[in-house]
């Protein structure tokens, strides 16, 4: 019973002790589940998507438990997730499969850094995607262009430099804009990188 207490409590749920768990919350039944993973001291523990279906301040609060569980326990954590942004927050290393075959591994900011420069994401007005792709990629600074529907998603060494060129390459091509952005790269763009297909719309199509 000590255990079962130490537990409930660490999971952040020691006062609906007394309650009947099918009147849990979402939230609360993963964190049941994860106090009930914990039970008997193990070393490794393996958590599949805990985070699933949970609302963005659920999910968020689950990261905070798993994060103060691992450091109180001594554990160590093996975790699947859907969710990129949990990988980056939780991981210390990760490692990112494509149907079922691992393509990459490493920390989240190794992984990041591997794509040197900046990513850079242009909306298209019309669509003449093609057009924009074969005009863009023949820019200087520019490694790499993919198409995602109406957006390009291209990854250059510059961001700051790049921008003006690829507005003033398509404004002289005909070929209208409606929005543009740069970043840092993200997991979104490993994983882009790695597999040849958006995160998201893989995740989609295996549901």
């Amino acid at each position: 019973r000590e255990r079962v207490d130490e537990l409930l409590d660490l999971v952040g749920i020691a006062d609906a002790a007394e309650r009947v768990v099918r009147g849990y919350s979402g939230g609360m039944k993963r964190r049941l589940d994860v106090a009930l993973g914990l039970v008997h001291r193990p070393r490794v523990v393996f958590l599949d998507e805990p985070t699933t279906g949970l609302d963005p301040e659920a999910r968020a609060g689950m990261w905070e438990e798993l994060g103060r569980i691992a450091a109180q326990e001594a554990l160590t954590i093996l975790l699947t997730t859907h969710y990129l942004e949990e990988a980056d927050h939780l991981a210390n290393r990760l490692a990112i499969l494509s149907r079922g075959t691992v393509v990459v591994e490493g920390t989240p900011d190794s992984l990041k850094r591997s794509l040197e420069g900046d990513s850079v994401t242009v909306e298209l007005s019309d669509g003449q995607v093609q057009n924009a792709r074969d005009v863009i990629a023949q820019l200087n600074g520019v490694r790499e262009v993919r198409a995602e529907g109406r957006l390009l998603r291209i990854r250059v060494e510059s961001g700051a430099r790049a921008i003006p060129q690829i507005l003033s390459a398509l404004e002289r091509s005909g070929i209208s804009v409606d929005a543009v952005d740069s970043r840092r790269p993200s997991l979104d763009d490993v994983y882009l990188h790695y597999t040849g297909r958006d995160f998201h719309s893989e995740d989609e199509a295996a549901e």
